[in-house]
């Protein structure tokens, strides 16, 4: 399965990073090989300073060894040796109008346990009503082409839940399906091939249709802003970064998920009634976004 799997991500890399080059129609993927002190390595695809793109992220890893005591504990399984590989993404678009989406898909063994997990979420700054709706709606056509291993309902939860800071009280974007320690049958990871191949497809429409909005420089300060509720969740909160850290994983593609410009504005507080204020207001609020599929009118 481990092989298996690994030559799924790889080629899944290789896909993303073409669909997203042609999404932004003009800068290309620099590709780093790496090594991992220990065993294993991987190669991350970086692409900057794009005609939509500002800054965007495609990695692939395989790395083996063995983990600290104190961190296999924390994990499913027994022992200490592990294997694990997997395919992370992040795109941070320039405009304002564009919004960032995550994307993850891994497999790990650790002593007697195998298992997959992953997910995808959408962080809009100015969110439209039919880019959330297409996002939540291709997902669940996922997840519903895989009954008994997929339950939408249950992943989307665990997106909203999963994606949240506590410190803020807040979600960090719109969500998506988030899952963990899903054991490795042929039938999960059939479930895994295909929320991969989904991935351009669930974000490519909504950069084609917001890429040549025109937007203010204000709105462009209210994005970096938001930016760095991505910075604190992905330093936080997020599993992938702490299994990189903890593993002794490459610094730079664990933290090319971080966005290139950021503003923190001391005690910011959106204008009542703005479109500033309606993203924490309404779009963070968790709701059933793919049930509206049928009515999905932009805001």
């Amino acid at each position: 399965m481990h092989d298996r799997a690994a030559a799924f991500f790889r080629d899944l890399q290789d896909r993303i990073c073409a669909g997203l080059a042609r999404a932004d129609g003009g800068a290309t993927f620099r590709e780093d090989r790496w090594d991992r002190p220990g065993g294993g390595g991987g190669r991350t695809r970086v692409i900057a300073d794009g005609v939509v793109i500002e800054k965007g992220g495609v990695s692939f890893s395989e790395v083996y060894g063995e983990f600290p005591p104190d961190f296999a504990k924390q994990l499913p399984g027994d022992g200490t040796k592990f294997t694990a590989t997997g395919v992370s993404l992040v795109i941070h678009p320039g405009s304002p109008l564009v919004p960032t989406v995550h994307a993850n898909f891994r497999y790990l063994t650790h002593g007697s346990r195998a298992w997959f997990g992953g997910g995808a979420d959408l962080t809009p700054y100015y969110p439209f009503k039919e880019d959330v709706v297409h996002f939540h709606t291709m997902w669940k056509r996922v997840c519903e082409r895989h009954p008994g291993v997929a339950d939408h309902a249950k992943m989307k939860r665990d997106c909203d839940e999963y994606f949240f800071l506590k410190h803020r009280n807040e979600p960090r974007g719109v969500g998506g399906i988030f899952f963990d320690y899903l054991d490795a049958t042929d039938a999960v990871f059939a479930f895994v091939r295909a929320a991969g191949d989904a991935v351009l497809d669930a974000y490519v429409p909504i950069v084609d249709r917001r890429k040549d909005l025109a937007y203010t420089p204000e709105q462009r300060v209210f994005q970096e802003y938001r930016r760095g509720r991505y910075v604190e969740f992905n330093l936080v909160y997020d599993r992938g970064t702490i299994f990189g850290l903890k593993t002794d994983g490459r610094t730079e593609s664990i933290l090319m998920s971080l966005p290139p410009v950021v503003r923190y504005v001391y005690d910011f507080k959106p204008t009542p009634g703005s479109r500033e204020a309606e993203l924490t207001e309404y779009w963070l609020k968790p709701r059933d976004w793919a049930a509206e599929a049928e009515e999905h009118p932009g805001r």
